[in-house]
């Protein structure tokens, strides 16, 4: 029987039925992607598809011999893979006895926002007590290439260490913005427009300025630290909140960044009674 006289003559039910098989395979092979992605097993998986396009090939050109080898690394593979992955399989198996297997992206990600709070909190209270200046945006919709552009390139994980380390004064990434694009540093040394609002305190300086400056034309979120005082400051949105303490810093930097619709509790810029040049 023809394929589409075969769906025709089905009923509504079992339509219903292969409709509800094929997305539940969709969502469980989107699910151990989600899972394998940034492992190792990554690689294994490229490879695997390597040596089942080359058996494809081999076959269609009656390459014998080669054709051969390819079917014997199949057949073996399965139980290479199995030695090789036995951590990996043993900690999927544990996670699926306890119910997680599928919410491990979910809980990925809060661990990775948890990480990255803990980067930004240490350094910060680093920087701070040692009033060391600091300039740091963080990309949310609006991109920030063109101003990563104007920097030094890094694309590199965010660390407590890497932040610290590029702000030490009288080092060449010391002067201008670091910026963060997709959770990673993707450069330091940026330049940042300034701020043409002509309501801005006097006592406010470049960093300052420059944060509230890219707050004005992206929704970018930016961190200052005041090499002359150490105060912490954060602009989102044409905002600035400053003077904040560390518990103040870390629940405002998650509530701008991973809070969805909450946002930066501005604060007056002319009510502050020291200069605070960033």
């Amino acid at each position: 029987m023809p394929v589409w006289e075969s769906i025709t003559s089905s009923s509504p039910v079992e339509i219903l039925k292969n409709i509800v098989d094929v997305l539940l395979v969709w969502f469980v092979f989107y699910k151990l992607i989600t899972i394998v992605k940034g492992t190792k097993a990554v690689q294994l998986l490229k490879g695997i598809f390597v040596i089942l396009i080359a058996n494809i090939l081999t076959r269609y050109l009656g390459l014998d011999t080669l054709n051969w080898m390819m079917e014997q690394v199949l057949t073996y593979g399965f139980l290479v893979v199995i030695i090789i992955f036995q951590p990996e399989l043993r900690r999927a198996l544990e996670q699926l006895g306890r119910g997680r297997l599928f919410a491990r992206s979910a809980m990925q990600e809060e661990e990775e926002r948890d990480r990255l709070i803990e980067a930004f909190n240490k350094s910060v209270s680093y920087m701070a007590k040692r009033r060391i200046g600091a300039l740091i945006s963080i990309e949310r919709e609006t991109g920030l290439s063109e101003y990563i552009e104007t920097g030094i390139q890094m694309n590199s994980n965010v660390t407590s260490e890497l932040l610290i380390n590029i702000f030490i004064p009288n080092t060449p990434l010391h002067d201008g913005a670091v910026i963060l694009q997709k959770n990673r540093i993707a450069a330091a040394g940026c330049y940042l427009p300034l701020s043409e609002n002509p309501f801005i305190s006097k006592e406010l300086g470049t960093r300052h300025r420059a944060a509230l400056g890219i707050s004005e034309v992206t929704d970018a979120i930016t961190i200052i630290v005041s090499e002359e005082t150490g105060a912490v400051s954060i602009t989102a949105n044409g905002d600035i909140n400053r003077n904040l303490s560390m518990e103040e810093f870390e629940k405002q930097l998650r509530k701008v960044w991973f809070g969805g619709e909450e946002q930066v509790t501005s604060t007056s810029f002319w009510k502050r009674g020291k200069r605070n040049d960033g």
